[in-house]
């Protein structure tokens, strides 16, 4: 009954196991300049995870971004609403020459 005690622990746990990120091999001055910039109690172990934890949600949040603008203007074509670029420009082209003029368009 043990081993299968030990069997099912196994198969529960084995997912909570953790990993390694790869070496990356750097200057040695690079690292000098590494561990000079780690706070108190910080590791360099616990920087590299924050670094890369903090890379990883800006690229999540960066790809979403892209995906929800790709959507917008899609929609956008297929509904053929958008405004000319053109138009756009000149508008703010208006509004800049106003400003500069001491009056608001």
């Amino acid at each position: 009954m043990r081993g299968m005690a030990i069997a099912l622990h196994k198969r529960y746990t084995g997912a909570m196991k953790t990993a390694t990120i790869p070496p990356v091999r750097i200057d040695p001055s690079f690292r000098k300049e590494i561990e000079q910039s780690l706070e108190g109690g910080e590791s360099l172990a616990s920087l590299v995870e924050t670094a890369v934890r903090n890379e990883v949600a800006r690229r999540r949040i960066q790809s979403e971004f892209v995906r929800r603008g790709i959507a917008s203007i899609q929609r956008t074509v297929a509904a053929g609403d958008g405004i000319p670029a053109q138009a756009v420009i000149a508008k703010l082209e208006s509004k800049l020459a106003a400003a500069r003029s001491g009056k608001q368009a």
